[in-house]
């Protein structure tokens, strides 16, 4: 009987998996998420606590593990998330931005196809999105945002679990190379 333990850090880069994805699959899930994110909760209000844009902003970096495609895909989702939005121009543009640089660098640097990994990545990166995207908007537009840490750790927590399915799901549309 063979057991194989697995690695949490990559040591060299000829360890890493290289990861592809359909192009149609980077246009239409950031699409159908925008949708998702402006239409459902109007019908659904339990459903508010959901950032599937973010989620997106999180997963492609981590797979790509290459930083400025993952940076250019969260400033891309983050605006076009902005346009959907009530909110000025760019306040997602740059949150999502940061969330994909830094998503990029975790996965360069750890093995993140353990769906438990997933979890607490996305865990914190809703927490950061938030604050940064708070940040943004009370000290460089000086548009006043309330930040309510309990409320945002539960959607943290209900973003991660969601998250877990979403990843696995779109684990079965990419392309090994």
């Amino acid at each position: 009987m063979r057991v194989e333990t697995s690695r949490l850090l990559i040591d060299s880069p000829g360890e890493r998996q290289i990861v592809r994805f359909p192009w149609w699959i980077l246009i239409a899930a950031p699409l159908v998420a925008l949708l998702f994110q402006v239409y459902v909760p109007v019908i659904f209000r339990f459903l508010n606590f959901l950032e599937i844009p973010l989620l997106l902003a999180i997963y492609f970096p981590l797979m790509w593990r290459r930083a400025i495609p993952g940076t250019l895909y969260g400033c891309a989702v983050g605006l076009f998330q902005d346009t959907l939005s009530h909110h000025p121009i760019g306040m997602f543009g740059v949150a999502k931005t940061l969330v994909g640089y830094f998503a990029a660098s975790v996965g360069m640097r750890f093995d993140v196809d353990h769906w438990m990994v997933r979890f607490f990545l996305v865990f914190f990166f809703f927490p950061f999105h938030r604050v940064f995207y708070w940040i943004l908007s009370n000290s460089v537009l000086n548009i006043p945002l309330e930040l309510d840490p309990s409320r945002m750790l539960i959607s943290a927590v209900l973003n991660a679990v969601v998250s877990v399915f979403l990843f696995n799901i779109l684990d079965r549309c990419r392309e090994s190379v």
